[in-house]
């Protein structure tokens, strides 16, 4: 929620009749570098920014004012966006039940992991003091009761689309044959972009490729671009701001997503394709974790790593650009159907709702 376009959720929410705070730390820090709370869909609830410490550690970050916010607020609910096995998450539950507030987590954790203690027993006590999580794909769902826990699970994307802010170009110029190439994300050893660079290597045509984001694979990737050839026809574009994204992604010809599974991450659900797809942009994506299922029939899935088969499906989308329209055009359908952040919104309120009704 310190991303600007992800409040967009709040307010939906808000516009369903729910009394909403939502509270984010001031910024957060990870490996792609800082990102500051940038408060731009604000109407219909309150958002406000609280203290944090350890901010950047995942695991034991936390929130010292928060049990003083749930006395102050008093709600009837509080949903933790956080994994259930983070202190932060351990710490808000204790704090709920001691005002004796229904309490929710969510979670996006994909892979069957078992963690050291502390944070097994954080898992384990917040399995019991939640009334209700959320998960964010089916398969997160599934790890999470094969985990142990036994309560009131709903699966839900964590956010949607804006459908009425991500839209494609009005007066779109007939495809040619050639190809701007895109990604948005952390430039990170996960998300492949090494096999990214290799696949453009193999391109034939007129093409290319430029990268949102920041991380700490970029002088890595600057070195591979230079060492390919490819200098000239790559672009570091660093971090967009979210409201800025659309105008990123209508300036493309396609999307890709190329992450790669490692033993303690799989891609989660790969947020920006259903972005790019809003705004018809054609999408590429590996085979990691959810990205098929994001995808389904309105885009194109390469073997996670095999920069070849990339190159083929990118070598395809060059050479047809009739292809690259009905793509683009399933692509929204699809995100339309399935993806908006009204549809999240009221998935997450009706949730909330039958939460309540049953305590």
């Amino acid at each position: 929620m310190v991303v600007g376009a992800y409040q967009r959720k709040a307010e939906e929410i808000a516009a369903l009749g729910v009394e909403l705070v939502v509270l984010t730390p001031p910024s957060w820090r990870d490996r792609r570098g800082v990102q500051a709370l940038q408060p731009v869909y604000t109407s219909g609830y309150q958002l406000r920014s609280i203290p944090i410490r350890f901010n950047g550690a995942f695991h034991v970050h936390f929130y010292p004012t928060l049990p003083s916010e749930i006395r102050r607020i008093a709600p009837d609910l509080l949903h933790m966006d956080e994994e259930p096995y983070n202190f932060a998450t351990w710490l808000a539950l204790r704090a709920a039940q001691r005002q004796r507030v229904p309490a929710l987590f969510f979670t996006w954790q994909n892979l069957l992991r078992r963690y050291p203690p502390p944070f097994s027993w954080f898992e384990r006590n917040n399995y019991t003091a939640a009334v209700a999580a959320i998960a964010g794909s089916q398969e997160a769902a599934d790890v999470l009761r094969r985990k142990g826990y036994a309560g009131k699970l709903a699966v839900i994307p964590q956010f949607g689309v804006d459908a009425a802010h991500f839209v494609p170009v009005q007066e779109r110029n007939a495809p040619a044959k050639r190809l701007h190439i895109g990604y948005a994300g952390g430039l990170l050893p996960e998300k492949g972009l090494d096999d990214l660079l290799y696949a453009c290597a193999r391109l034939r045509g007129e093409w290319r490729l430029t990268l949102a984001g920041e991380g700490s694979e970029r002088m890595k990737l600057e070195r591979l671009a230079a060492s390919l050839g490819l200098a000239s026809r790559v672009l570091f574009a660093g971090r967009i701001a979210s409201t800025e994204m659309p105008a990123f992604y209508r300036s493309l010809d396609v999307l890709v997503l190329p992450s790669r599974t490692l033993p303690n991450w799989k891609e989660q659900f790969g947020r920006v394709l259903i972005e790019a797809m809003a705004c018809e942009v054609p999408v590429v994506g590996s085979s990691s974790g959810e990205i098929p299922q994001v995808v389904g029939d309105a885009g194109l899935i390469f073997p996670e790593g095999d920069h070849q088969a990339l190159a083929e499906r990118l070598q395809g989308l060059l050479e047809n650009p009739e292809v690259r329209l009905r793509l683009a055009q399933a692509g929204r359908r699809r995100v339309l159907a399935q993806f908006t952040m009204q549809q999240v919104a009221q998935r997450t309120v009706a949730f909330y709702r039958a939460v309540l009704e049953r305590l």
